[in-house]
């Protein structure tokens, strides 16, 4: 099992996006992302994603927890389970240089024409609510199989 969090950060009409261009062996290898990444030892979910979102852009974020999501077998047969976060406030500028892709400001009304994920299609949708949610999205061989989601509040 692979815990994670994952955030998109919003600004003027502008979403944050990381194009995962620089590691092929990267699983999201051309693909356009949220910040974040795989939790440490005894962090908490908000403690990753303010780490993750520091280490790759150098903003400093005040996060909010959207949904949870969970990617049964996504990669190499382990299941993903994903904290999912927004960020609307934050400081700091943006640095120039990422090891895992290039950070691109995107236009809000042109992130889903990215090559994204068929389940970020998805689920990019639901954070214009302002409902929680808890999904899971079901992959096979890079595709999209199937979803289910609960929305609360």
């Amino acid at each position: 099992m692979i815990l994670a969090t994952l955030c998109y950060i919003r600004n003027g009409g502008k979403t944050l996006m990381m194009h995962r261009n620089k590691r092929p062996t990267d699983v999201h290898f051309g693909k356009y992302n949220g910040l974040g990444g795989k939790f440490e030892p005894r962090e908490s979910p908000e403690e990753c994603v303010i780490r993750e979102v520091f280490e790759e852009s150098n903003l400093k974020i005040t996060p909010r927890l959207r949904g949870i999501m969970t990617f049964p077998q996504f990669s190499n047969g382990r299941d993903w389970y994903c904290f999912l976060y927004t960020a609307e406030h934050f400081s700091g500028t943006v640095k120039k240089e990422c090891p895992e892709g290039e950070l691109v400001w995107v236009q809000d009304s042109e992130v889903l024409n990215l090559p994204l994920w068929p389940g970020d299609k998805i689920f990019l949708k639901w954070l214009n609510q302002e409902k929680f949610f808890s999904a899971k999205f079901n992959y096979l061989n890079g595709e999209l199989i199937n979803h289910t989601v609960e929305f609360y509040g």
